[in-house]
């Protein structure tokens, strides 16, 4: 028998307070609900259309996996259709999900995924889903592997890149301040081998601010990031110069994940200081569509930074 769908008021606590993974992917918003309610037809539907748009498809099956009804429901959709690639793909990052929380063994959630990669070989996101599982619990030489899957399948996958970023700056935390950090290079590497046109313009940015989360915790940075001088020095100037200038030039309406690159954005103009008209005009595209990263870093309540953040460079109350 299927489970119940969650109690009424998890939406409304989304919608007041709460981040909302979704971003400003309306079409998943509504699917994610259908699913919360038995109707797995609709992700069906939504699955289908998503095609191989691989970024598109990661965040929108990624998002779906965090809900807690999901695998429920992802199992009744496999039964109904065993040899569904989208079922399969739902199954395994649910059950991700549920390892990462500790309900489910993490080598439940690896078979999962590698019986989705067997039922569709050119689709990055089992890998994916494999990748942020092991970029938790796994060894180093293992998410390297897993990246480079990715990698293979969609060269310039935003997600998986800014895991890879994530996991490189927690190397060396007790190293302080290094410019010449791997994962500074890792992030200069990918925004160069990218296309003019790619999101990954921005990882550089991502890492400095994945780094600051590192020295933050270990205690080699103030834990307010604005107090901090991470941002203050002239490499960490030309890395958000160059951002912001890609930005105005290529900023693209359409990829489902640009609103992560525009708050990693806004939050180094916040921190760099003195930037308050770049930072309004990120401000205004992102709107409510914060993000936990980074404004949470190192171990802030990332939805009251965002605001007052917001507020002081819009002037709202």
């Amino acid at each position: 028998m299927s489970p119940p769908p969650p109690p009424l008021g998890r939406g409304r606590k989304r919608a007041s307070h709460a981040f909302d993974a979704a971003l400003d992917d309306a079409e998943l918003a509504v699917a994610r609900t259908s699913l919360n309610q038995g109707r797995w037809t609709d992700v069906r539907s939504l699955l289908a259309a998503t095609g191989d748009d691989w970024d598109r498809r990661g965040h929108r099956v990624t998002v779906l996996a965090q809900e807690s009804a999901t695998l429920a429901w992802a199992r009744d959709w496999q039964l109904a259709e065993p040899e569904s690639p989208d079922a399969a793909v739902l199954l395994g990052c649910a059950t991700v999900e549920r390892a990462l929380h500790g309900k489910e063994r993490p080598e439940s959630a690896r078979e999962a995924c590698h019986r989705a990669a067997a039922l569709a070989p050119d689709d990055p996101t089992p890998w994916l889903g494999l990748l942020l599982l092991e970029r938790v619990l796994g060894a180093e030489d293992d998410v390297v592997r897993l990246f480079d899957e990715v990698r293979h399948r969609h060269a310039v996958h935003h997600h998986a890149h800014h895991l890879m970023v994530a996991r490189l700056a927690e190397r060396r935390a007790a190293a302080g301040q290094d410019p010449l950090h791997e994962v500074y290079d890792f992030a200069n590497w990918s925004a160069e081998q990218a296309p003019a046109d790619s999101p990954l313009a921005i990882l550089p940015v991502v890492a400095h601010a994945e780094r600051f989360r590192v020295l933050a915790a270990a205690g080699s940075e103030p834990a307010d990031p604005v107090a901090s001088g991470h941002w203050a020095g002239r490499r960490a100037r030309q890395v958000m110069k160059a951002a912001f200038d890609w930005w105005l030039e290529w900023e693209h309406g359409e990829h489902p994940r640009r609103l992560v690159d525009l708050n990693f954005l806004a939050h180094a103009k916040i921190c760099e200081g003195g930037r308050d008209g770049e930072a309004a005009a990120l401000f205004h595209r992102i709107a409510e569509h914060a993000t936990p990263a980074p404004w949470s870093y190192p171990d802030r309540d990332g939805y009251q930074a965002f605001r007052a953040a917001r507020d002081s460079v819009l002037g709202t109350v």
